[in-house]
């Protein structure tokens, strides 16, 4: 599995999940819980990750969707 995204923005971690769905992208979000831990003060990044034969398909929605500047550089 590749990371895709990693950010603070819950909101986008739900947008992003939202348009894997939709393309049938399997994906796995990482650090979600550990809001419990940190006291739900958001300082730790959500990670996104796709498996490694849907990173370039996956790239592409976000680019298409308007957030490419969201997206973890390509290795």
């Amino acid at each position: 599995m590749r990371e895709l995204v990693r950010t603070n923005d819950i909101v986008l971690v739900s947008a992003v999940g939202a348009l894997l769905d939709g393309a049938d992208i399997d994906h796995l979000v990482l650090d979600q819980n550990m809001s419990v831990i940190e006291g739900s003060l958001g300082i730790l990044p959500r990670r996104i990750l796709v498996h490694d034969d849907d990173v370039r398909a996956a790239r592409r929605l976000l680019t298409d969707a308007g957030l490419s500047h969201e997206l973890r550089p390509d290795e």
